[in-house]
C-alpha cells in the first residue's frame, strides 16, 4: 500500500527549502508519531483491528524486514517499510507528508530500504509520482490489483471451476501453508505468516492443491494471501475460505488483474472498492496463482 512518491527537487510543496531529512531505522519511541500523525493521516490501518499493544504491518516490518523514518527538524514526517521473502524485497509502504511532499523524503527512505540486487516488489498508488519512483527503482507495472468486496452469502452455489487436485480444505498449521506459499509469492516467509497466524481472528487453511489465510475483522472478514498449484486450484482454495465464513457482512479480498478469479467475483455482484499498480522487478510472483494480503503483499 505505498503512497506518495516523491521527487528529489529538495522543496516542499509551499516551494521552500527544505532542512536536509535524516533517514534512519525506526525507533520504539517513534512508534507513535507513525500510527497517530501520519498513520491517522493516510487512514493506514483499517486492516489490523485492535488497539494499543495490538500487533500491526508495521510491526511485521521491524521483525521481518525494515522500517525507515524520515525526520525533519527532530519531527518524523514519512516512513517507508519492506517484508522479504526469500530473495524479494516488498514494498510494504511508504508515506510522506503533504506537507513535506516532493522535497526528495521518499526518494531518500526508498533508498535505504532496497537492497542493491535482488527482486523488487510494490503495490502503487494511483499517484504519478509514485509510480515513476518505482520505475527508477527497477520496478516496472505489470498490472493493476484490485480490491473487491462482496458478500460471502452471493457466492453461494457458485459453480466451482474443475481442478486438477483435491481441492478440499482443512485447518492448518503456518509452515504447512508456508511451504505453499514460497512457490506463489516469490519466496519463503514462513516466519511472517506464522506472526500472522497468531493474531486475532485469523484462520489457516491449506489442502493438497493449495492454501489461505482469513481474518475474521467484527462483521467482515480478509482473504489473503492465497495461493494455488494452478490457476483454477487458486480460484478454488479462495472461493472456499470465503464461503468458511457465511455469517461475514463482507469479504474482501486483493486480486491481481490478470487473475482468473476477478470475473468470477464481480460475475457474482461483488464490487471493487480500490485499486493499485502491481509492480515487480521480475517474474517471481505468479499472477495468476496467487493473491496477496493488502498490507502484507
Amino acid at each position: 500500500m505505498p503512497g506518495y512518491g516523491e521527487d528529489d527537487r529538495g522543496f516542499s510543496q509551499l516551494g521552500e527549502r527544505m532542512a536536509v531529512p535524516i533517514i534512519r531505522a525506526a525507533r520504539d519511541a517513534d512508534m507513535a508519531a507513525l500510527r497517530g500523525d501520519i498513520g491517522g493521516r493516510f487512514e493506514l490501518f483499517g486492516l489490523w483491528p485492535g488497539g494499543p499493544g495490538v500487533p500491526d504491518f508495521l510491526d511485521a516490518e521491524r521483525a521481518f524486514g525494515d522500517l525507515m523514518v524520515g525526520e525533519v527538524d527532530g519531527r518524523v514526517v514519512g516512513f517507508g517499510g519492506t517484508l522479504r521473502r526469500g530473495k524479494l524485497t516488498h514494498l510494504g509502504d511508504l508515506f510522506v507528508l503533504p506537507e513535506h511532499q516532493s522535497s526528495g523524503v521518499g526518494r531518500m527512505i526508498l533508498a535505504e530500504l532496497f537492497p542493491q540486487d535482488g527482486a523488487r516488489s510494490a503495490f502503487a498508488s494511483d499517484d504519478e509520482r509514485a509510480i515513476g519512483l518505482y520505475v527508477r527503482h527497477g520496478m516496472i507495472p505489470r498490472c493493476p490489483l484490485f480490491d473487491v468486496e462482496g458478500p460471502p452469502r452471493a457466492l453461494a452455489g457458485l459453480r466451482r471451476p474443475r481442478a486438477d487436485g483435491d481441492p478440499t480444505l482443512a485447518v492448518a498449521g503456518p509452515d504447512v501453508a508456508g511451504a505453499m506459499d514460497a512457490r506463489v509469492s516469490g519466496g519463503d516467509r514462513t516466519d511472517c505468516l506464522t506472526w500472522y497466524a497468531g493474531l486475532p481472528g485469523v484462520t489457516v487453511l491449506a489442502g493438497r492443491s493449495g492454501y489461505a489465510f482469513t481474518r475474521v475483522m467484527d462483521e467482515e472478514v480478509l482473504v489473503g494471501p492465497v495461493g494455488g498449484d494452478t490457476p483454477d486450484d487458486c480460484v478454488n482454495v479462495a472461493l472456499q475460505a470465503i464461503a468458511a465464513h457465511p455469517d461475514a457482512e463482507l469479504a474482501q479480498v486483493s486480486v491481481p488483474g490478470t487473475h482468473p478469479l476477478l470475473p468470477v467475483l464481480l460475475g457474482a455482484g461483488w464490487r471493487i472498492e480500490d485499486m493499485d499498480t502491481l509492480m515487480v522487478s521480475d517474474d517471481m510472483i505468479r499472477l495468476d496463482r496467487y493473491l496477496p494480503h493488502a498490507d502484507l503483499g
